[in-house]
């Protein structure tokens, strides 16, 4: 199937969080047209929510470029399991690490073992994201704000001051906003919330850290093909997925990733406090 092509996706739902194995057709996460060139030769990532999406083909893509990557995800075993795999075929180290993002202690542990395991960190990828869609307002219960908020912002912080005893000059944070932080979504009020808070943490946090030479950045995607889409929406909604945008179609996770590469490399060394923007032709302020 070409990518690149207007697509309806087959009628689908599946529990939360979703498991990509299981998603008709499967998103494409390994990018075979992509080449690495040595952008990341000799560095360590770590990338949360890496088992499956937009996660996935960036530790992929991270690794054609020359890096080990630890991947942290909840319990999508089976996921995580292949995207080791993927890793590892293209011929870099992988550790996977399950746990709740949402919980201090975890993401504590998890920057440890990536240091344990590889020796350094030099890339850190907030990217674990949570949804639910809700029609109303009056729908969202304090339990969907808490698991919300929690996976989605309050991890950045988590992770992030992790990580920070162990970055130095040069490192970069990279995190996961949507372009929902920019045009909002009327069934997706707390979710498009976090993401403008993480909009906010980008900006503050690269001020924060622009004295030590650590740059972060973000990146916002537009409807990407991902399991967060078949155990959100409803199988019409999914059938439609990505039709309503300037380019008719949803993206791929690997049409993602090279922003990523991009802000992980001395690419773009001069930039910090910058969100990219691969979302299919929506035009955004801001």
């Amino acid at each position: 199937m070409n990518v690149f092509m207007k697509v309806k996706y087959p009628l689908q739902h599946q529990p939360r969080p979703g498991l990509q194995y299981k998603m008709k057709p499967e998103p494409d996460t390994e990018g075979k047209w992509y080449q690495g060139s040595g952008k990341l030769i000799g560095k360590t990532a770590l990338i949360t929510g890496g088992d499956s999406g937009i996660g996935r083909a960036v530790a992929v893509f991270f690794a054609r470029e020359g890096a080990d990557v630890g991947v942290v995800y909840y319990n999508e075993h089976k996921d995580a399991e292949d995207t080791k795999h993927m890793v590892e075929e293209e011929g870099r180290k992988c550790s996977i690490m399950p746990g709740n993002v949402g919980d201090s202690r975890f993401c504590r542990e998890a920057v440890e073992k990536t240091l344990h395991e590889f020796g350094h960190l030099d890339i850190l990828v907030n990217n674990a994201g949570y949804q639910n869609v809700h029609q109303n307002v009056e729908e969202i219960s304090d339990d969907d704000i808490e698991t919300t908020f929690r996976t989605n912002i309050f991890s950045y912080f988590y992770m992030t001051r992790a990580a920070l005893k162990y970055l130095k000059e040069d490192d970069s944070i990279i995190n996961t906003t949507s372009v929902t932080a920019y045009a909002g979504h009327p069934a997706l009020v707390d979710y498009a919330s976090t993401k403008a808070a993480i909009v906010g943490f980008t900006r503050s946090l690269a001020l924060n850290l622009a004295p030590k030479k650590i740059r972060v950045n973000g990146v916002a995607p537009g409807p990407i093909w991902t399991p967060l889409i078949v155990s959100g929406f409803s199988p019409q909604k999914v059938s439609e997925f990505g039709q309503n945008r300037p380019m008719e179609r949803a993206g791929q996770p690997v049409e993602v990733a090279p922003a990523y590469v991009f802000l992980a490399s001395r690419d773009s060394s001069y930039m910090t406090g910058q969100v990219l923007h691969p979302n299919g032709g929506t035009v955004v302020n801001g």
